[in-house]
């Protein structure tokens, strides 16, 4: 360890800790006699995932980072515990091993029970009973800790972010499923923000002469539009809305830069490669009937913006689709060569 020079510190937590709750005040006189003190400099390693948990630390000063190794990358910082805190209790009461990497923040002061060259099982044959109580500690500890006493765990690490995106992914298409946007809206809704909704064309047509698995595969591929758009954008969300309704929802968007990635996505959906003829079905060709929206321009009530963005999708995706379309704007002229799906080609039901 990468050791400080040494100085003397307020033992004041260690008698305070939850863990100690339980220990007379003569008991909590001898935790302290068999415990050692640890000063860690910024980066000096405090335990190592793998390594028999041997001993607990309470921190008085600083901060300790819990760390995962990644093959692929940096670490993951997965939390960052405060002074008061107690690390490292609960594989201790179990003597199991660290499950993660422990590193000092910033230098770092820690109490380290047992001290250097002891151990429980020797304490025990001195103290038993004071043993047995600090273990009965860990359990009150431990709820407490849940309850989010002395511990810091940020939102935005990309644990969490995994986590998050497990609960909202579409398993088919990867993309984020209609509950993500109906549960974050308020933590992601930013003026401006653009929706656009976009439904394949003649979809039916090609799951009934093709089989659910070339659909399926569709989708993906139409999924992959999306999430090449959010990335050339640095922002957004690709979306799966319902059945083949899918779309992105941009923050940060004004109406001229929603409505230069609604017709991208047009295009975009146009050029896909077709799917080959089988037996008498000829090739199908891909299109979308694309609708799109800005908040809070083309209404200020975000659920009755997106209702009508999303009646304006499946109204024109019946009259035959193939258009792009806004809520509130004039929809521009179709590319030339291009007049929807016409009466023969008209999709049968807005589930489909």
């Amino acid at each position: 360890m990468d050791l400080m020079p040494h100085h003397t510190f307020d033992v004041t937590p260690i008698e305070n800790a939850v863990l100690f709750s339980t220990l007379t005040e003569r008991e909590r006189e001898f935790v302290l006699a068999y415990s050692s003190v640890i000063q860690l400099r910024r980066g000096g390693r405090l335990f190592s995932s793998g390594e028999k948990a041997l001993h607990f630390y309470i921190l008085l000063e600083g901060s300790i980072r819990i760390l995962q190794s990644r093959q692929d990358g940096p670490d993951e910082e997965l939390a960052r515990f405060t002074p008061g805190s107690i690390i490292g209790d609960f594989d201790f009461a179990r003597q199991a091993d660290y499950d993660a990497d422990a590193e000092a923040g910033e230098d770092s002061v820690l109490v380290m029970f047992p001290g250097y060259g002891l151990t429980m099982d020797a304490i025990s044959a001195e103290r038993p009973h004071a043993i047995a109580q600090i273990l009965l500690g860990s359990i009150l500890m431990i709820s407490d800790r849940l309850k989010g006493i002395n511990r810091i765990t940020a939102e935005n690490m990309s644990w969490v972010e995994e986590l998050r995106r497990r609960a909202y992914e579409d398993p088919g298409t990867g993309l984020w499923k209609q509950s993500f946007l109906t549960d974050e809206i308020g933590n992601i809704l930013a003026s401006p923000s653009a929706l656009i909704q976009l439904k394949p064309d003649r979809f039916k047509i090609l799951v009934d002469s093709r089989g659910h698995a070339v659909g399926d595969e569709a989708m993906v591929r139409i999924a992959k539009v999306l999430k090449g758009a959010v990335r050339d954008i640095g922002r957004g969300w690709p979306m799966r809305f319902k059945s083949n309704e899918v779309g992105l929802f941009i923050p940060r968007c004004e109406a001229a830069e929603a409505e230069k990635i609604a017709a991208g996505l047009y295009s975009s959906i146009a050029t896909l490669e077709p799917v080959p003829p089988l037996g008498e079905f000829p090739a199908f060709n891909f299109s979308a009937t694309v609708t799109w929206s800005v908040w809070p321009e083309d209404d200020e009530n975000w659920n009755s913006l997106f209702e009508q963005n999303y009646t304006l999708l499946l109204d024109t995706w019946r009259t035959g689709g193939g258009i792009l379309h806004s809520v509130a704007r004039a929809a521009p002229p179709l590319p030339a060569g291009r007049s929807g799906n016409g009466p023969e080609e008209a999709p049968a039901e807005a589930a489909s």
